[in-house]
């Protein structure tokens, strides 16, 4: 069995140019003598064709034409034919020109050649002969037998037949080696990207991530080429982002672990009162675990596929009004204006209240964070094009174009030197995997000074 990919190309190219050469040179071969013997058959038929019509009109019929055709047969002898050399005999009777005369009946009558037997012309020999009328009517046919013609081998006319043949012959050899070598570059240029993907898929699997390969042409093994780079890209880009995040959550783990076992430690020996105070800190750092961990099992659950739902019809101002009560306190307490502006009549949506009561609260936990004493968050609900918007915007410093991409994905921060604060980086992640696991869409509008505009769209 071949294994070679080239080698099966070069036999392919190999196969198809030897059938198409053969097949060429076949056909020419029958179309040339065709027309050769068309050629002879006009050439040595003009002169005898006035002399045969005139014998049929005088006699009626053809009996008796034989003596006539031998006459005109031996005239028509090729004239290099009818004499040997100097001083040598005259040629044998086969170098005479094989004409051949057939009647209405389709009946040969006489051939240049002694024959055997009766027989019948065919529809080549009629095809090709001259037609013999007679008052408008068709009373034979002359023509040269083909079948008789291979046997003049010593004609000017034969060689040149036998030129032509050979001329044909180099020509389809000479076509196969061009085919051939053409196969071999073209093979070549074909498997090179496919063995440069091979090798780089081979350096892929063994751990080199980002390995990219030459695209060398826009066809589809170009297009295979680039598809092949963009997915090494994502992968590092993947893999790097799944290293960063076992980090951070390892980080974010351990900062309130830290915190809860030295207070445990410390009330263990003795060496710290347990006071309210120490109790409360441990409360906090511990709900702040609680909270993160929450957070991984919600996007492990929207990851897999398993996160529960329980989507029913509500009124979007319902779900703005019920937020905005909830986080009012909070913002009073910093100084923070909430505003609400709700459209009247707006179509009901089918969600899960829960889920987005939870991604409100995550965007506007964000909003509090970075809204400036004295600053404002405006909840708006309006319609859209066949959908009704959610907004969360505030007033705060805004997010530079460069980070607008990066708000959603996990554990990002826009200052990774801030301590957490009971922020976990996941918030909005969140909140996109939960809008998005109910066929809605999240996006951010945002310029530096002018605040954080996050629009949420579900389908009417």
């Amino acid at each position: 069995m071949i294994r070679s990919l080239t080698l099966k190309l070069i036999l392919a190219f190999l196969i198809v140019s030897l059938t198409g050469a053969v097949i060429s040179a076949v056909y020419l071969q029958q179309r040339t003598r065709s027309e050769f013997t068309r050629f002879l058959s006009d050439q040595f038929q003009s002169n005898v064709i006035d002399s045969l019509v005139q014998y049929y009109r005088t006699n009626g019929s053809w009996t008796g034409v034989e003596a006539l055709m031998r006459e005109l047969d031996g005239s028509m002898r090729h004239p290099e034919l009818n004499h040997g050399a100097e001083g040598e005999p005259p040629m044998p009777e086969m170098r005479r020109i094989p004409l051949t005369l057939v009647d209405q009946n389709r009946l040969v009558i006489y051939e240049g050649f002694q024959t055997h037997g009766m027989r019948y012309a065919t529809d080549e020999e009629i095809a090709q002969g001259a037609r013999l009328e007679v008052d408008g009517l068709i009373v034979g046919w002359l023509t040269v037998n083909p079948r008789m013609l291979t046997r003049i081998s010593g004609t000017p006319e034969m060689k040149f037949l036998q030129t032509i043949n050979q001329v044909i012959l180099i020509s389809a050899l000479a076509a196969m080696a061009i085919a051939l070598l053409l196969g071999v570059a073209l093979a070549q240029g074909l498997t090179r990207p496919i063995r440069e993907l091979t090798n780089a898929t081979q350096s892929l699997a063994q751990g080199n991530l980002g390995t990219q390969v030459t695209i060398r042409s826009n066809d589809e093994l170009g297009r295979l080429a680039k598809a092949f780079n963009q997915m090494s890209t994502d992968l590092e880009r993947a893999t790097k982002a799944r290293r960063q995040m076992t980090a951070d959550i390892a980080h974010d783990l351990r900062s309130p672990l830290s915190v809860i076992l030295g207070y445990t430690e410390a009330l263990s020996d003795g060496k710290l009162a347990g006071e309210p105070e120490v109790y409360e800190v441990m409360y906090k750092e511990a709900g702040h675990l609680n909270h993160l961990i929450e957070d991984l099992r919600t996007l492990s659950l929207v990851d897999a596929g398993e996160l529960p739902l329980y989507p029913q019809l509500v009124q979007p101002a319902d779900l703005l009004e019920r937020a905005a009560i909830a986080y009012r306190p909070l913002c009073e307490q910093k100084s923070i204006e909430l505003q609400t502006e709700i459209q009247p009549n707006l179509p009901l949506i089918h969600v899960d209240p829960e889920r987005i009561t939870q991604i409100l609260g995550n965007l506007l936990g964000n909003a509090l964070r970075y809204t400036p004493v004295d600053g404002k968050i405006i909840l708006i609900a309006r319609p859209g094009q066949k959908t009704v918007e959610l907004h969360v915007q505030d007033s705060g410093p805004g997010i530079a174009p460069e980070e607008q991409a990066n708000v959603f994905h996990r554990f990002y921060r826009s200052d990774p030197s801030r301590s957490h604060n009971g922020e976990t980086g996941l918030g909005l992640a969140i909140a996109k995997s939960l809008v998005e696991a109910q066929g809605g869409s999240i996006r951010l509008q945002s310029e530096p000074g002018t605040g954080a505009h996050f629009i949420i769209e579900f389908p009417i």
